[in-house]
C-alpha cells in the first residue's frame, strides 16, 4: 500500500510538473510595464511601433531628441551605447521633439540629421510632445515618476520590469557615464 502511495504522489508530482512547464510556456516571457503600451508613428515613415514590441525584459533607454541643439552630438553617444548592449536585450528609443523649439523643419530634416549624420539604427519616433499637458502617454509617465525633461536629450533608464525609472539630465553623456553605469548595473 506505501508503494502504490508512493508512485501516485510520483506520479501527481510529474503531472503537476509537466502542467506548469506547459502553462509557463504559454506565458509571454517579459511582461510589457503598461505605460510602454503604445503606439507611436516612427521617424520619418509610415510605419508606427508599439514600445511593447521592442521591449524585452531588459533596461530601455529613453531619450527626448532635438536635430538643432546643442546636444544633438550625443546621437553618436547613444548610437554606441545601443551597439555596445543592444546583444543584451537593451533598446534605446528617441522621441523626437519641438518643445524646447530645436527641431529641425521637416521630419525628412531630422531623419537625414539622425540616420546620415550620425548613423542611428536605434529606434527613433516622429516629433511628439514630452512636458506638460500634452506630453506623450510614455512621457507623461516618466515625468510622474522623476520629472519633466528641463532641455532637449535627457536621458530615462527604465528598469528590466519598468517599475524603476532613473533620470539623467542633458550634460550627461550616453557612454563612460553615470547612466552607462547604472544600465550595467541594471544588467
Amino acid at each position: 500500500m506505501k508503494k502504490l502511495i508512493t508512485l501516485s504522489a510520483l506520479i501527481l508530482t510529474s503531472s503537476l510538473g509537466s502542467a506548469l512547464a506547459v502553462a509557463k510556456q504559454d506565458q509571454p516571457a517579459e511582461a510589457c510595464p503598461a505605460f510602454l503600451d503604445h503606439e507611436f508613428k516612427k521617424l520619418h515613415s509610415s510605419k508606427t511601433v508599439n514600445l511593447c514590441d521592442l521591449y524585452s525584459g531588459k533596461p530601455m533607454v529613453i531619450v527626448n531628441t532635438a536635430s538643432h541643439c546643442g546636444y544633438t552630438k550625443q546621437f553618436s553617444g547613444l548610437e554606441a551605447l545601443y551597439q555596445k548592449y543592444k546583444d543584451q536585450g537593451v533598446q534605446v528609443v528617441g522621441f523626437a521633439s519641438d518643445d524646447f523649439k530645436q527641431a529641425a523643419k521637416s521630419e525628412q530634416e531630422a531623419a537625414t540629421i539622425c540616420y546620415k549624420n550620425y548613423g542611428v539604427t536605434f529606434t527613433m519616433l516622429a516629433p511628439t510632445p514630452v512636458k506638460g499637458e500634452m506630453a506623450n502617454p510614455v512621457f507623461a509617465e516618466l515625468n510622474k515618476a522623476t520629472s519633466k525633461p528641463s532641455w532637449n536629450f535627457n536621458k530615462y533608464l527604465v528598469s528590466d520590469n519598468g517599475d524603476k525609472v532613473e533620470k539623467f539630465g542633458s550634460n550627461v553623456k550616453p557612454t563612460d557615464s553615470k547612466l552607462e553605469k547604472a544600465l550595467t548595473k541594471a544588467l
